[in-house]
C-alpha cells in the first residue's frame, strides 16, 4: 500500500505481471474510488435548454473539448487548463442529463479542480457545481472478457453501453452508473456507485468474475498497461507547465470554439509549433528499465541533451523497457534513435508510433 493522491492505494495484490496479463487476456478489476466526481448542472432558474443551454455553454469556456457534441449518455476526454494553456487536469466529462454533466477527475487534482471551477463560476447564477467525490466510489473492470462479466452482473438482457457512453443499471436493489471507458487499452467498463455500496459491488464482481479469470489489480499494473498504450499520467506526462499540443493530444482540443481558458496560447503553439513534444519510445537493448527524470540524449557524435523521460517501465507484454519523454521537436521523429542515460550509462532507444502495444 502506498499514499496516492491523499488515499492509501495498493501497488499490487499478487504481482504486477499476473495482474497485467489478467487484463490483457481475461479481466481485471481496479478500485477507482479515489477518482474525483464533480457535477455541473443548470440551476432551476435557468430557462435555457438544449445544446446551447447554460451548463454546456459555461463548461465549454472551461474545457478544451466541445461538450455541445455530446448527446445524453455520451462522454469525451478533455482538459482543464490554466491561463498559460498548461494542464491542470485531464478528465472525462459525461452528459448525464439535458443540462447536467458528470466530470470524473484525477484524485490528486479533485480539490484543485473544484476550487478552480468554483472560482470561475463566480456570479454565474445559471449553473451549480457540486463535489460528490466523498459520497461515491467506483471500479474499473477491464479486459477482453468484459461482456461476459457485465451480463453476469447485470443480466443477460442488459445492453452493454457503447464506447464512451454511460447508462444506469439496477444492481442488488441500488442504481449504479456504467461507462464503457477505461485506461488500459482493453475493452472495459467503469462503474460508479454510492460509497456505501462499494464493498458489496467489489465482492460481487470478484465472485461472478471467477469463471472469467478475474484478478484485483493495483497501481503497478495500471501503470504498465497505460504505458503500453501511451496513455498519459497526470503529474508525470501532463502538468501545468505542459499544454495538450506539446503532449500530442490536440485531437481533444476544439480550437473552433470561440473562447475557453488557454485557447490563445494553444492557438499560438499550433501555429508556430511546440518547442518539445511528448514521444513514446522503446529500448533497443536489454538492461535496466527507464524511469522518470532520466536524461535523453541525441544519438551520434553531437550527443546533446534533448529531453527528459516522464514515464518508464518494463513492459510485461513486450518484455522491453518502454516509456514516454519530452524531447526537442527537431528530434521527435518516429524511428529516430535516442540515448537514455540510466545510472550514468547510455542505452539506445527508438522513438515509436503510438501505441507501443498492439494486439496481434
Amino acid at each position: 500500500m502506498v499514499s496516492f493522491g491523499g488515499w492509501l492505494m495498493p501497488v499490487q495484490y499478487t504481482s504486477i505481471m499476473d495482474e497485467h496479463q489478467a487484463v490483457r487476456n481475461n479481466v481485471g478489476i481496479f478500485d477507482i474510488s479515489h477518482m474525483g466526481q464533480l457535477i455541473v448542472a443548470a440551476t432551476p432558474s435557468s430557462q435555457k435548454v438544449g445544446g446551447e443551454g447554460a451548463a454546456a455553454t459555461w463548461l465549454n469556456t472551461m474545457l478544451t473539448n466541445n461538450v455541445d457534441k455530446l448527446d445524453i449518455g455520451a462522454g469525451q476526454y478533455t482538459f482543464l487548463l490554466n491561463e498559460s494553456g498548461g494542464i491542470i487536469d485531464d478528465l472525462i466529462v459525461y452528459r448525464i442529463g439535458e443540462q447536467e454533466f458528470l466530470l470524473v477527475v484525477n484524485a490528486a487534482r479533485a480539490e484543485e479542480d473544484f476550487a478552480w471551477l468554483q472560482n470561475h463560476l463566480k456570479e454565474e447564477r445559471t449553473c451549480r457545481l457540486e463535489n460528490r467525490s466523498a459520497n461515491f466510489g467506483g471500479v474499473a473492470i477491464q479486459g477482453p472478457r468484459i461482456a461476459e462479466l457485465f451480463h453476469a452482473l447485470f443480466g443477460q438482457k442488459a445492453d452493454l453501453p457503447s464506447r464512451n457512453s454511460i447508462a444506469d443499471f439496477q444492481f442488488d436493489g441500488t442504481t449504479v452508473s456504467v461507462a464503457r471507458t477505461g485506461y488500459t487499452g482493453e475493452d472495459g467498463i467503469e462503474v460508479f456507485f454510492g460509497a456505501t455500496d462499494a464493498v458489496k459491488f467489489w465482492n460481487a464482481a470478484l465472485e461472478k468474475g471467477k469463471p472469467f479469470g478475474i484478478k484485483p489489480c493495483g497501481l503497478g499494473a495500471r501503470d504498465t498497461l497505460r504505458l503500453e498504450m501511451c496513455y498519459p499520467l497526470n503529474g508525470s506526462d501532463l502538468s501545468p507547465e505542459r499544454n495538450p499540443i506539446e503532449a500530442g493530444l490536440g485531437f481533444f482540443v476544439d480550437l473552433t470554439k470561440p473562447s475557453f481558458i488557454g485557447r490563445d496560447v494553444l492557438l499560438k503553439t499550433k501555429e508556430i509549433g511546440p518547442r518539445e513534444k511528448l514521444v513514446p519510445f522503446r529500448m533497443k537493448e536489454k538492461g535496466p528499465p527507464p524511469r522518470p527524470h532520466y536524461t535523453v540524449f541525441s544519438r551520434g557524435g553531437g550527443s546533446e541533451r534533448i529531453g527528459e523521460v516522464t514515464s518508464g517501465t518494463l513492459s510485461p507484454s513486450l518484455n522491453w523497457g518502454v516509456g514516454m519523454a519530452y524531447v526537442s521537436t527537431m528530434h521527435a521523429k518516429i524511428g529516430a534513435q535516442i540515448d537514455i542515460e540510466i545510472r550514468g550509462q547510455k542505452f539506445l532507444a527508438l522513438i515509436e508510433k503510438k501505441p507501443l502495444y498492439k494486439k496481434s
